[in-house]
């Protein structure tokens, strides 16, 4: 026999082995004793049938198997809770740009405790995933240009995407006071273009109440209004 056969044979021979002890652990489990040639030492068939549970119908049903208590089936598959708030926050980050505070309250809904989601939010901030600041800069810029809030709708709106202090701070202040009127005069001239067949005084009752949503003060809202009213009239 060469080489090559000689560890061929041997690993036929460990596979056997391995196959045999596998179903001789199985079968001890399934509670019908041991197999092979210790099957039958001082065990008889009676002997055998009488330790198997019986049910209704005289067919024996084995037990259910019990976890195994020894590699990796036996190790519970609990997820790291540090793995499970990095998933949460990149997950979020593929969808669009997120406050802190937004990505640990979708971590706390995930169970992920206080202290690991600080860690991670920590460590997701050093290397540029998060940064509130900048994150509060573009919302106030957006919200300006495509919805024409001013200054007191912009706060609650950075507010609620969980922004505050110095980071919604600096991004209010940036605010210019002419881009706001500019804002306000932007969409009540597009909302009066709907409003063709409305009475003035409603007009001015409707596009009030839809400016103090957006943030407005009362003096800008009236002035933008009349100003827009005045130039509807003179075109007609």
């Amino acid at each position: 026999m060469t080489d090559a056969e000689h560890q061929t044979h041997e690993q036929r021979l460990e596979r056997a082995r391995r196959v045999f002890e596998h179903a001789t652990r199985v079968a001890g489990e399934d509670g019908h004793g041991p197999v092979g040639p210790e099957a039958g030492a001082g065990e008889g068939r009676q002997g055998r049938d009488s330790a198997r549970p019986r049910r209704r119908g005289g067919r024996g049903r084995a037990p259910a198997q019990e976890p195994p208590i020894t590699g990796a089936a036996a190790v519970d598959a609990e997820p790291d809770v540090e793995e499970v708030a990095r998933t949460v926050a990149l997950n979020q980050l593929n969808h669009s740009a997120r406050s802190r505070g937004q990505l640990a309250e979708a971590m706390a809904r995930k169970d992920v405790p206080a202290h690991v989601a600080d860690r991670v939010l920590d460590r997701f901030e050093e290397v540029g995933l998060i940064d509130d600041a900048e994150y509060a800069a573009m919302l106030v810029r957006t919200r300006q240009s495509e919805r024409g809030l001013a200054r007191r709708a912009l706060a609650v709106e950075l507010k609620r995407k969980g922004i505050e202090g110095e980071a919604a701070a600096q991004a209010l202040d940036a605010v210019d006071p002419d881009e706001e009127e500019a804002a306000a005069r932007r969409v009540v001239e597009k909302r009066l273009r709907s409003m063709t067949n409305l009475e003035p005084e409603v007009k001015k009752r409707r596009l009030a109440a839809m400016l103090a949503r957006k943030g407005h003060p009362a003096g800008i809202s009236y002035r933008v209004i009349d100003e827009a009213m005045r130039a509807e009239n003179a075109e007609e």
